[in-house]
């Protein structure tokens, strides 16, 4: 173990080696990794533990700088756990570069079957056991999709949870991905036309972009091409609180007078490229559709289902809507690094054996104290879809609010997991 000490707080980097498939435990092994976090002045004490599930799919947990946010709350209590799923961070990476490894689009599609809730969960469980005393539970933070493992692992090992507590990411128990996007886009719908009522100038803005990119053959820094397609992806950040700026301070820098007129500014292009992470954590895009699928295939669902919503065609005489964080297969052809994985994409999306999630008769019979924070306006995890949820998972208490949006845990943080955590203990 090594460890690190920063103002106000003590890091232990630990590694485990886990089974790819816990259903064979002396076949191929990864590695996953996990940084304990306490306080200095509680670095000897007996606490309990609490363990994040960070959302994605397909993201490490946060690298501490400093003790504030939700990071400050949790070590008043609990010695914290920062667990990077597998597959991220710096448990073994997924990566074109390491799906090399694996000569056909078949072997790689079969391996990335291993990275959902189940075995996310599954690997805590074989963590737990190493780090506390066989019989000894421990508490749960997710986050986003986070809140899906959470909810897998009430499903699956209950008698691992001391507690559980879930942000944003109540998932849907057997809808289809095709009726969660029929959701999701009209959600979207709304958060654009919310956009465009703070920034009414950017509609002819956005107008503007696209059609000069579409009469231009404009490539990003990393050689890729800008299409009007690609352009719309920026819809993505409409589900933090603070995405409508992020977007509209991108948009207001987007054009310059170059040597041959009008042009979109190469700070644009670049802020552009920032705005998004499906090259350089591809499990959020390869396996995001696959993370709703039990027993059955989504088949592009997100593509077949933008069919239905024609506000979304891009046509420069009307408003341009952006679409959100919805995975689409153009995007293995347009996306430079995403193009290796494109067929086990294609095999994935077709694939219909994926595991039950979620098992509620078990959430029925709950017994794991569990509060969950429903985010009113949320634009990535349905809140309807959340509510029903809620209704199988027994004991559970809710707190439903407009005043954060989906990003409350990472911007608000010590807010937020106060109020939580006051009605975990019954103090509200």
């Amino acid at each position: 173990m090594i460890v690190h000490r920063i103002p106000g707080l003590v890091l232990t980097d630990h590694t485990f080696e886990v089974p790819l498939d816990h259903t064979h435990p002396d076949g191929e092994r990864i590695s996953v990794f996990a940084r304990e976090v306490v306080s200095p002045e509680k670095e000897k004490a007996e606490l309990p533990w609490l363990v994040f599930l960070q959302g994605g799919p397909g993201y490490g947990s946060p690298r501490l700088e400093s003790a504030s946010g939700w990071i400050n709350r949790a070590l008043q209590e609990y010695r914290l756990l920062l667990l990077d799923q597998r597959g991220t961070g710096r448990s073994t990476p997924i990566l074109p570069q390491t799906l090399a490894r694996y000569p056909t689009p078949q072997a790689q599609a079969e391996y990335l079957t291993h990275f959902r809730a189940d075995a996310i969960v599954q690997d805590a469980e074989y963590i737990r056991k190493q780090l506390l005393e066989p019989d000894q539970p421990w508490s749960v933070l997710g986050q986003s999709y986070g809140g899906f493992c959470v909810v897998h692992y009430l499903s699956s090992a209950p008698s691992g949870l001391r507690e559980a507590i879930i942000t944003g990411g109540l998932p849907p128990l057997t809808a289809h991905p095709d009726e969660i996007y029929r959701h999701t886009y009209q959600r979207v719908l709304e958060k654009n036309q919310a956009y465009y009522m703070r920034y009414p100038g950017d509609v002819q803005l956005a107008k503007e972009i696209v059609q000069y990119i579409s009469d231009h053959e404009v490539h990003l820094p990393t050689g890729d091409r800008l299409t009007p397609r690609r352009f719309q992806q920026l819809g993505i950040a409409f589900g933090a609180s603070n995405g409508f700026e992020q977007v509209h301070y991108l948009l207001e820098n987007a054009f310059i007078s170059g040597a041959s007129g009008r042009e979109l500014s190469y700070p644009f292009l670049r802020g552009f490229e920032n705005a998004f992470a499906f090259e350089t954590n591809p499990i959020y895009a390869i396996l995001h559709e696959g993370i709703y699928c039990q027993g059955f295939a989504s088949n592009w669902s997100a593509e077949r289902i933008l069919q239905e919503f024609p506000e979304y065609n891009i046509d420069t005489e009307n408003i341009v809507y952006l679409t959100g964080e919805m995975i689409y297969p153009w995007m293995f052809d347009e996306y430079s690094q995403l193009r290796p994985l494109k067929g086990a994409a294609e095999i994935l999306a077709a694939y219909n054996g994926w595991s039950q999630l979620y098992d509620i008769a078990a959430l029925n019979k709950n017994q794991v104290p569990c509060v969950a924070a429903i985010y009113y306006n949320d634009m990535y995890v349905e809140r309807r879809l959340s509510e029903q949820t809620c209704q199988h998972i027994k004991g559970i208490k809710t707190w439903v609010t407009s005043e954060y949006e989906h990003s409350g845990l990472r911007l608000h943080g010590e807010q937020v997991l106060d109020r939580l955590l006051k009605l975990l203990h019954g103090a509200v």
